[in-house]
């Protein structure tokens, strides 16, 4: 009962803290074509590609994007 009770908490916090905007999106970093402090990341979903200021991936999903 304790087992079933903790699974039921653990999927309710998975689905109050996880970032609905980029539930589907997979960055990956291609560090070859950084360039003046700008970080290149593809979207391994969607294809879309972003520069970065910083290492991390962009926090938004881009696959509804208005331009794909």
């Amino acid at each position: 009962m304790i087992v079933v009770v903790g699974l039921i908490i653990a999927f309710a916090l998975i689905l109050i803290f996880s970032d609905r905007r980029t539930r589907n999106c997979r960055w990956r970093r291609d560090r070859r074509r950084d360039a003046d402090g700008m970080h290149f990341h593809r979207c391994m979903t969607c294809g879309h590609e972003v520069w970065t200021e910083g290492e991390k991936p962009p926090k938004m999903c881009y696959s509804n994007a208005p331009d794909k």
